[in-house]
């Protein structure tokens, strides 16, 4: 199939290669030219701009805008649509506010153009490992882009199939999944990451733990000289928390056990702000991933381990450099 990518950002332009490594032909724009053109000299078609883009692609039209979520992706999806025609499909694969895809979702249609609104988890790493997708939208859309959402999913891999799955269908075991009307796929991102940051901030906190058993805190005879770093690999193999958090905290551990490379500053996306607004709206109790966002205010005015922690898993998953 043939798509447009606009945004070319550390996740943009990975799902633009990954899809041409799967026979999909991309036109592809970038703010920067010289991005634009390095995409392009490995086999995508570059676009100046999204006029560009659109006249490049044949009808009925799709272009995947993966913008950071805010005023970026607002402008750009308000210049496709008085580009695009009837029938064509803008698809928001960022990280924005469900509600704002219900608005936008509205405004599309009465042009007769379609919007799907994609969570999209993977990082850094997505290019060889694949995209969780979370898909809202139409299922009539969502059934014709199929090839691109299952050429982008990491498929069932080596993963063991789940038991009691066996009379259910679908495509969620391959790793992408339509998961309702205009801000379904957002929303179940939201509250994706906003788990992440309760995990991640249950093991930053659990290694703050073991690397301060030595402390002098303690009397002489209590104290433990504990090596993190071997034990983030021990628990890697065989234990109930072993997982790709786990996996990424291992690796910074191995290479300075210190973490001295990190302040501990560290910032938080969004949606974890819009996972605790959401239990709020509910009244749904939240008490872990509303500590692990207040952690990350905090971890602005002063510094533990365990903020170093968060930052170089950060780093690992979806490389998000500490603001300087």
């Amino acid at each position: 199939m043939q798509i447009g990518v606009v945004g070319l950002g550390r996740m943009g332009a990975n799902i633009a290669r990954r899809l041409m490594r799967a026979g999909h032909a991309c036109v592809v724009h970038d703010a920067s030219a010289a991005t634009t053109g390095a995409l392009a000299s490995e086999g995508a078609t570059g676009a100046a701009s999204l006029a560009d883009i659109v006249a490049a692609l044949a009808t009925p039209r799709t272009v995947w805008v993966m913008l950071p979520a805010g005023d970026v992706t607002e402008t750009a999806i308000a210049e496709l649509a008085g580009l695009l025609a009837p029938g064509d499909t803008v698809i928001d694969g960022g990280n924005t506010f469900w509600k704002d895809d219900i608005r936008r979702a509205k405004a599309l249609a009465e042009r007769g153009i379609s919007y799907l609104d994609i969570g999209t988890s993977g990082g850094v790493w997505g290019l060889e490992r694949g995209y969780c997708l979370m898909i809202g939208g139409e299922k009539a859309v969502v059934d014709r882009l199929d090839p691109i959402f299952r050429a982008l999913a990491p498929g069932r891999g080596d993963i063991a199939a789940t038991r009691h799955r066996e009379d259910r269908t679908g495509t969620a075991e391959e790793g992408y999944l339509h998961c309702g009307p205009n801000g379904a796929g957002h929303y179940v991102k939201m509250i994706h990451n906003g788990i992440e940051y309760g995990m991640m901030q249950a093991f930053a906190e659990g290694f703050d733990i073991l690397r301060n058993a030595s402390s002098p805190r303690l009397s002489e005879d209590l104290r433990l000289d504990l090596d993190v770093a071997d034990i983030a690999e021990v628990w890697r193999r065989g234990s109930v928390v072993t997982s790709w958090l786990l996996d990424l905290t291992a690796e910074a551990l191995a290479a300075d056990p210190a973490l001295a490379r990190y302040s501990g500053h560290v910032a938080d996306s969004g949606e974890g702000r819009w996972t605790v607004e959401a239990a709020i709206e509910q009244a749904t109790p939240a008490e872990v991933l509303t500590s692990a966002l207040y952690t990350r205010f905090r971890s602005r005015q002063d510094h533990t381990f365990a903020e170093k922690v968060l930052s170089a898993m950060r780093a690992g998953f979806g490389g998000h450099q500490e603001p300087k």
